[in-house]
């Protein structure tokens, strides 16, 4: 079922995603070589308890951190480790779920340890473009699809790829809610955007393969072919005349 937010909801899921944000920039700040993403889990968890909030990720479905950290060919589910100590080149992705006051907020970031390859740097700048691309197409009237047109046309037209396995969603006092929003599809098709609907969109690409693996720990994916991969995310609601990132500056 979809539910559509009120304008108060909307503020609260704003304040929510305003956690997640300062989180994941605390974590970008710390980011060095010889840190482990252990280290960047714990710095998370500590602010989001301090600005009342709580991870929402730790305990979920049984994961055991309040970070996905996922580094290089890894796509989407790391989990923080003491033993993943960061290198110098290295690509992060970080993603970040906090509840505050009954309501969910999503955020994801990918970003370089120290100087990146030109691969990488491309493939980062790709994957936030995607992201721009599809929130420049959440609006009423408009339709799911346009979201993932846009995504899928930016990254394949760049030469990368673009995950299937992983899509996002809507949410609000749920992590994940309906709909479903995948990162590939066509314009002008699909469930009708209206206002007060809040989706997490999440563009996953790779420098290879869209295909996935998943670790024997049964939650890290990474590329299939080992190539590197990248995930940006905002919250994002539908409003009357466009559409509100939520939790970033207005």
């Amino acid at each position: 079922m979809i539910v559509l937010k009120s304008a108060a909801e909307l503020d609260a899921m704003h304040r929510s995603n305003r956690v997640v944000h300062l989180a994941l920039n605390a974590v970008a700040e710390a980011a060095a070589p010889g840190v482990s993403t252990a280290e960047l889990d714990s710095l998370a968890e500590e602010l989001i308890l301090s600005e009342g909030g709580k991870p929402a990720f730790k305990g979920y479905r049984g994961f055991p951190a309040t970070l996905c950290t996922s580094v290089n060919d890894e796509i989407v589910h790391g989990i923080p480790s003491p033993k993943v100590q960061l290198r110098e080149g290295d690509i992060l992705s970080v993603d970040c779920g906090v509840i505050l006051d009954g309501f969910f907020g999503d955020a994801a970031l990918s970003f370089g340890i120290g100087h990146v390859n030109g691969v990488g740097e491309r493939l980062m700048n790709v994957t936030k473009r995607c992201l721009d691309h599809a929130v420049e197409a959440v609006g009423p009237g408009k339709r799911l699809g346009d979201i993932g047109a846009a995504v899928q046309t930016h990254a394949e037209d760049s030469g990368f790829g673009v995950v299937r396995e992983f899509v996002g969603h809507g949410i609000g006092r749920s992590l994940h809610e309906e709909p479903q929003v995948p990162n590939y599809g066509q314009a002008g098709r699909g469930q009708i955007l209206k206002p007060g609907l809040v989706l997490a969109i999440e563009p996953m690409i790779t420098a290879g393969s869209w295909r996935v693996k998943i670790d024997d720990d049964g939650w890290t994916a990474r590329t299939e072919d080992g190539k590197l991969a990248a995930h940006f995310e905002f919250s994002v609601a539908v409003t009357s005349d466009g559409h509100r990132v939520l939790g970033l500056e207005e």
